[in-house]
């Protein structure tokens, strides 16, 4: 009998007959689906719940997961913006709703002003939207909205990282080796998918270098264009560099399995023909000597002797296009003083465009045009890029944008500077690896809008975050003791 002075509205609710009631309301549904599409279609809400939930369960394994789907997985062929529907914003959702859960957690900032530069950029980056709006249109407005969305992504993944919840055994130097081994395959898969030439994912860049079979697509492995497979190579291979030269005596990957990720990322870095990523790993090996105080002499021959043996097998493996591309360097480099807008693929010419359009509208100088507009924009014309980050953002972002992206740079250089000298093991790997492969990314940015490769950011800032938060700790241990 129910007790005097209580009704059927006050009794408490039975979950787990609410729970086998849907469960039961589901199945029902995939019962009655008429084709097996329809029953894959009505099963994907509860497996991506599930997912969900067995994702949020550990505080970092949606990091995981999100490199895994960035850098593994191609965009889906929907018609969807430019290129297509890509999976790794949705684990980024996911790990927004981790950082919620878990929001009693998270664990101050005591050092730098990495965060804040960083909460900065992004805010300039979302105004300037509005004026992307106002100035192009909805459309071109909403678009720059959702480019600004991305980049928050690794801004996320940097505060995430940096003081975000984590597990008492978390261990960077594991989950660096996981990274690599993420990489390692999408390399691997970059340089087979350039000797057979499989059908482009979707949402490709349409690059080309000349063979004598005629023109073949350039390696861009599972990414959008072939600069982000290069620069995405100059990365890993920063890696390869540091972890070969331990500071401490503390090794994260032995040589042997260093030296086939050396020639393999190599590999794929020649097979995307990015000229501008092979200058970025050289001044990445100039940034790593000067920061480990070692012989310019040891870094060059480590780079010599990864560089011959892929070229040997190039040579031997693609006799054509080892001598195309050696040919292309050469030529860049004989023609670049007579003729430099050719050797630069006509950039000069966008350049001259984009200076001549300040020039007569110098107002846009404060606030720029709004993010990402230059290619869609009718304000210059059809076929308008920038090819130049801090071009690009000095249009886009006006002055005020550009200067604090210069700020974010210098703190960047600054924080993993001084993590790549510290004694703390980790802080000196994750500094020096983010601290050589940032002095290329910068030269880098003179030739290409880097900012815009939305699926390596996260990577990027995750190594500056745990470069940040070892040397930070280092920096309070100390204090602690003294």
């Amino acid at each position: 009998m129910m007790p005097a002075g209580r009704t059927a509205a006050d009794q408490p609710i039975d979950r787990s007959g609410v729970v086998a009631v849907l469960l039961g309301v589901w199945a029902a549904v995939v019962g009655l689906a008429p084709t097996p599409e329809y029953k894959l279609f009505a099963t994907l809400p509860l497996l991506a719940g599930a997912l969900a939930w067995w994702t949020i369960l550990t505080p970092e394994r949606w990091l995981a997961l999100f490199f895994f789907c960035s850098l593994l997985l191609p965009p889906l062929p929907f018609p969807f913006g430019n290129s297509g529907i890509h999976i790794a914003p949705l684990v980024a959702l996911i790990g927004l709703a981790a950082g919620a859960v878990r929001i009693a957690e998270w664990r101050e900032i005591r050092r730098g002003n990495l965060a804040m530069l960083f909460a900065l950029f992004l805010s300039i980056l979302a105004g300037s939207s509005a004026l992307a709006a106002l100035y192009s249109g909805w459309g071109i407005g909403l678009g720059s909205f959702a480019r600004v969305l991305l980049f928050g992504i690794g801004v996320y993944v940097f505060l995430y990282t940096l003081s975000g919840p984590r597990a008492e055994e978390s261990n960077p130097f594991a989950q660096a080796r996981l990274l690599y081994g993420i990489a390692l395959a999408g390399a691997v898969f970059a340089c087979i998918d350039f000797y057979f030439q499989f059908p482009a994912p979707a949402g490709y860049g349409a690059q080309y270098v000349w063979m004598e079979q005629g023109y073949v697509r350039r390696a861009q492995g599972l990414f959008y264009e072939a600069s982000t497979l290069g620069n995405f190579c100059a990365f890993f291979l920063a890696m390869v560099l540091v972890a070969w030269f331990p500071a401490n005596g503390r090794r994260v990957l032995s040589r042997l399995v260093l030296i086939p990720g050396a020639l393999i990322f190599t590999a794929a870095l020649v097979f995307s023909a990015s000229r501008a990523s092979v200058v970025a790993v050289m001044v990445a090996g100039c940034g790593f000597a000067y920061v480990r105080r070692l012989k310019i002499r040891r870094v060059f021959l480590a780079g010599a002797a990864s560089l011959g043996v892929v070229a040997a097998a190039v040579r031997f493996a693609l006799p054509a296009f080892s001598a195309s591309y050696w040919t292309r360097i050469v030529t860049s480099i004989e023609k670049f003083g007579p003729y430099p807008n050719g050797v630069l693929s006509g950039r000069l010419t966008h350049w001259k465009t984009l200076t001549d359009f300040l020039a007569q509208h110098p107002w846009h100088l404060l606030f720029g045009i709004g993010y990402k507009t230059i290619p869609y924009t009718a304000m210059f014309g059809a076929g308008a890029v920038a090819d130049n980050t801090y071009l690009s953002l000095l249009v886009e972002t006006g002055i005020a944008g550009l200067t604090v992206f210069l700020l974010l740079n210098a703190a960047i250089l600054r924080t993993s500077y001084r993590a790549a000298r510290s004694n703390n093991s980790r802080a000196s790997f994750f500094g020096g690896w983010m601290f050589c492969f940032w002095c290329g990314e910068m030269v880098q940015m003179l030739s290409g809008d880097l900012i815009t490769y939305w699926r390596l950011l996260p990577v990027f800032f995750w190594v500056l975050a745990i470069a940040a938060r070892e040397s930070a700790r280092e920096f309070v241990a100390r204090e602690f003791a003294e």
